[in-house]
């Protein structure tokens, strides 16, 4: 695991704060450039607690650690107060602030683990209370608190995306396979109240994209077989400012169901990427993009009666989305200043 710390407000690196791995016994001090370096951490998935004297104790979301290196930004807040010790009896009621009843944070060890979600977070936030699904077994359509599939709203870094799966259907929001990659996922905000205030016309809900950044270290390729689909993804630096992730996946669907020979053979492909640019201490900016290119094709193949019935009334689809969007950041001191500009085809 490497990394670097840097100070929220100044955006400076800070040297001697203590990085430790959560559930082991490692850990490292970062150097005079803000960079540490933990070595012989086992395959797994980890979070980070960065500590000093003077600054607030900052854990970190989930990360995935595989057989490559890890590179991992973590931002701290100094503490200007320090008072003495006091002792608090909490309320029988929990309330957190930060974090409203309204809102649910996943990470990646729920999106990992959660049994037959298939690394799909619609299927993971269809099993929370207060979330109904579509009747339609394959379909993974959100229906919360009892609204319209049509009424949630989806951003992926800042950037509205219009749908988060494949094979979609006009009024509704869901489909049978979802359309951005888990491999790239650094953890997910579900809002099903108290919305955030970035969101347009959300009635039922708000589900936030949080994307990794490309690794500053080194560059790296996965090859991944899901359930449906073969995916390729890469992360990396193009430069000493500027990092990287792109994701390509393909469908091997319709070369199964055509060996079974069923009347349909669906099939999809999909690509997304990030590039993220630190002007300065102060400035960043961050272009990413969404697409996904579905097709319904009919198996002609497939001679026997019943198949032939069904292809008498099964439709062809073809249909496309693609969202490109540029998120621009200015830190001023406590304040975060935020422009966001996106495309939608």
């Amino acid at each position: 695991m490497k990394g670097i710390v840097i100070d929220k407000h100044s955006r400076q690196p800070l040297e001697f704060i203590n990085v430790q791995v959560m559930g082991l016994s490692k850990g490292a001090v970062t150097d005079a450039n803000g960079q540490f370096a933990i070595t012989s951490v086992p395959p797994g998935i980890y979070r980070l607690q960065a500590s000093a004297i003077g600054y607030q104790t900052n854990l970190t979301p989930e990360y995935i650690l595989s057989g490559k290196d890890l590179y991992v930004s973590i931002e701290i807040e100094e503490n200007l107060t320090e008072l003495e010790g006091v002792t608090v009896t909490s309320s029988p009621i929990r309330r957190n602030i930060e974090s409203p009843v309204g809102l649910r944070i996943i990470g990646l060890q729920e999106i990992e683990k959660s049994p037959g979600a298939n690394r799909d977070i619609s299927r993971i936030v269809q099993s929370y209370p207060g979330v109904g699904f579509s009747p339609i077994g394959y379909r993974n359509d959100l229906i919360v608190r009892g609204g319209g599939p049509s009424e949630n709203r989806f951003y992926l870094d800042g950037v509205e995306i219009p749908n988060i799966n494949h094979f979609s259907t006009q009024g509704a929001s869901g489909g049978p396979v979802g359309i951005i990659n888990a491999d790239l996922i650094r953890e997910v905000n579900f809002y099903s109240g108290a919305f955030p205030g970035y969101s347009n016309n959300a009635l039922s809900s708000v589900i936030d994209f949080k994307l990794r950044d490309g690794n500053m270290d080194r560059n790296s390729l996965k090859a991944t077989l899901g359930a449906s689909e073969v995916s390729l993804s890469s992360n990396g630096h193009l430069s000493e400012k500027t990092s990287y992730l792109v994701s390509v996946r393909q469908s091997y669907l319709q070369f199964l169901f055509d060996q079974l020979g069923l009347p349909f053979l669906p099939t999809f492909t999909d690509a997304q990427f990030k590039i993220k640019t630190r002007l300065n201490a102060y400035n960043e900016l961050t272009v990413l993009g969404l697409g996904g290119i579905d097709q319904m094709k009919l198996n002609t193949k497939a001679d026997d009666e019943d198949n032939q019935y069904i292809l008498s009334y099964l439709p062809k689809i073809q249909q496309e989305t693609f969202t490109l969007g540029a998120v621009y950041r200015h830190y001023a001191g406590a304040h975060v200043q935020t422009v966001v500009v996106s495309i939608i085809i």
